[in-house]
């Protein structure tokens, strides 16, 4: 059985005990989510923990839903009533798989770091929320996204307000993570986005994760997408979610296009959000 000490590296981020430590790497992650919505801990797993980590998304691959399809960066149909210039009515190639959170046991490695005591913890006041809670989709709450050669995934927008990722694999090339920090808050920004889909817009980051960081990300307010991957190798990124809403999950349709399924929670809570952006 796993063990967090074994799969962390809390000697040098030791988020479970209040102290100077975890009061400096706090203070740090919140400099950088408040310049650009996005913070990166570096190392913050053990070598065992990636090892582990890898063995794990490896045995169940081949659960993974992949799909070739075209999408918008809000995941919704094509609505010919608005110009064709809209970024709503801008689709791209994605093809990607992710590994749903029910193949992901309470003691397998996945789960129990996102279970180790003081996890939830830490993210909440990195994130300096008041209203914070796991996500309750049962198919999402903690995932594998699984890419591979000449895959990638095209600018979107997180269902999440939050999201916190851990790299486990990256691939021998290619797979960056781009995006354009915070560029729709109270509106959808429609111009800017439209800049970035053209290649165009000046507000785009280039970021290269390593195995073991772990990153705090807003990514239902900044744009984003992982550029495609080259060689043999898998890329395999854990993907933990926090919502502001309790019992939140995702759309029937978004569901239905990243796991291939839905249960009939995802049909039985649609629509209930507690804001009004595009999906």
């Amino acid at each position: 059985m796993w063990l967090a000490d074994d799969l962390i590296d809390r000697e040098r981020y030791p988020i479970h005990k209040d102290g100077p430590a975890r009061d400096a790497l706090l203070a740090k992650v919140r400099a950088d989510l408040a310049q650009d919505g996005c913070a990166v801990i570096k190392g913050f797993l053990t070598q065992a923990g990636v090892a582990a980590l890898t063995d794990e998304a490896d045995s169940v691959a081949d659960q993974g839903h992949r799909s070739y399809n075209r999408t918008n960066a809000y995941f919704t149909a094509d609505n010919p009533d608005l110009p064709e210039d809209d970024p709503r009515r801008q689709f791209f190639d994605r093809s990607n798989a992710f590994i749903p959170a029910d193949n992901f046991p309470k003691t397998g490695p996945l789960r129990v770091i996102h279970d180790s005591a003081g996890f939830d913890d830490f993210i909440r006041d990195c994130l300096q929320e008041t209203r914070f809670f796991r996500y309750a989709d049962p198919l999402a709450d903690v995932i594998v996204n699984m890419a591979e050669e000449g895959n990638g995934f095209p600018w979107h927008f997180d269902t999440n307000n939050y999201t916190v990722t851990l790299a486990i694999q990256n691939a021998e090339a290619g797979g960056a993570f781009e995006y354009a920090p915070m560029i729709r808050e109270k509106d959808e920004n429609f111009d800017e986005v439209s800049r970035v889909l053209s290649g165009t817009s000046d507000r785009v980051k280039v970021l290269h994760m390593e195995p073991g960081d772990l990153q705090l990300f807003k990514g239902r307010y900044s744009l984003h997408r992982v550029a495609p991957l080259r060689g043999t190798r898998r890329r395999y990124v854990a993907i933990f979610s926090y919502v502001e809403e309790p019992g939140m999950v995702g759309a029937p349709e978004r569901t239905r296009q990243l796991y291939g399924r839905t249960l009939p929670i995802h049909h039985e809570r649609a629509g209930k959000r507690g804001d009004a952006l595009i999906d």
